[in-house]
């Protein structure tokens, strides 16, 4: 609990206003309004903005706006994977006005983007601190009936780069019944994306670090990589696959049975999707599935589906199903560790 409280610290750390920049950029809809604020991002046709009369983010539907300006740095995803960075501005033209972006390698030059094209802008800057975005989120339930406990807290924080961006996610689950002894899942996951030459390819490294009583897993260390493809790209749908290897250290409670430390050499093969869903609802699903080479027939699998809603602002509440599976643990040992969490979470930085 002292580690989980450090971490929730450190997340509202990051989260803090002190990060917030000014509000100069500019909109101007289709009707003649226009508003000054700070531009968030953009996502599944959806400007994201911040006003200073107004609490929390405002949505604003990109297809009534007419024009923006911004001299705040973005980065500008496309469908066929490409990235830029650079500063917004919307060009002059009659009907359907594209995105204008100017690459700052080169100010002299624009990039002119149609608006179909573009998937997501996030706003970035050269600190560190600024280009961090994430959430975090907790949840509690208690029934006096069998003096039953369960509480999860769960984080992840991710800093993007043109090329490449790396994730860190954590998630932790505690279920205590009158007469019985605790349950606990921990896991700590570091994940990193590289962009290739070729449209929407890269190569990725996974770290994942697991630790199940239900299972009697003391320590399940993960490292692997691979190649992936995004499949499908838009603002309102990411889906991408991945495969490569994995190496797996796995070492067991002695308090359950006497089993030896293993380790285990397997194919990687991965997925995870995206649904997005005006403003409102998000669906995350990710699935990593391990068929071993070195104990061949042996199959570990990790999943996790988490449903977002928005409720104000930034704060949302989610519903999580989470599984781990071991189709040949050792003798006494339990094969699987499933169950489902909820509560309330706090988004950060672009999202």
């Amino acid at each position: 609990m002292k580690h989980n409280s450090i971490l929730l610290c450190l997340a509202m750390l990051v989260a803090s206003p002190i990060l917030a920049r000014d509000k100069t950029d500019v909109i101007l809809m289709k009707n003649g309004d226009r508003f000054t604020c700070e531009i968030k991002g953009l996502s599944s046709n959806i400007l994201y903005v911040s006003i200073s009369y107004f609490l929390g983010t405002v949505s604003v539907d990109w297809s009534k706006v007419d024009h923006i300006e911004s001299t705040q740095l973005f980065m500008v995803k496309t469908q066929d994977g490409t990235v830029y960075t650079g500063r917004l501005s919307t060009p002059e033209t009659v009907g359907e006005r594209p995105m204008q972006i100017e690459i700052l390698e080169a100010p002299e030059n624009t990039v002119t983007l149609e608006r179909n094209r573009i998937v997501e802008v996030k706003e970035t800057a050269s600190n560190f601190w600024q280009r961090l975005n994430g959430q975090i989120g907790t949840g509690f339930t208690y029934s006096k009936g069998n003096q039953s406990a369960q509480y999860n807290l769960n984080s992840d924080v991710t800093y993007p780069e043109e090329r490449w961006s790396a994730t860190v996610r954590y998630n932790s689950n505690l279920t205590s019944n009158a007469g019985a002894s605790a349950s606990t899942q921990n896991e700590i996951m570091l994940s990193a994306q590289r962009l290739l030459r070729w449209k929407n390819w890269y190569y990725t490294g996974i770290t994942d670090f697991l630790q199940s009583s239900v299972q009697g897993i003391r320590l399940q260390s993960t490292f692997g990589g691979g190649i992936g493809r995004n499949i499908r790209n838009t603002g309102a749908t990411t889906f991408t696959v991945y495969g490569g290897l994995a190496w797996q250290k796995i070492d067991y409670q002695d308090a359950i049975l006497a089993a030896r430390p293993q380790q285990v050499t397997s194919g990687l093969i991965g997925s995870s999707l995206k649904l997005f869903q005006f403003d409102r609802t998000t669906l995350t699903a990710s699935v990593n599935f391990l068929p071993a080479i070195s104990q061949p027939g042996r199959i570990h699998l990790n999943l996790r589906s988490t449903y977002y809603v928005k409720l104000w602002g930034k704060l949302n509440w989610n519903f999580t199903v989470y599984n781990t599976f071991d189709n040949r643990p050792p003798p006494g040992f339990v094969g699987s560790d499933y169950g489902t969490s909820s509560g309330l979470n706090l988004s950060f930085g672009n999202r």
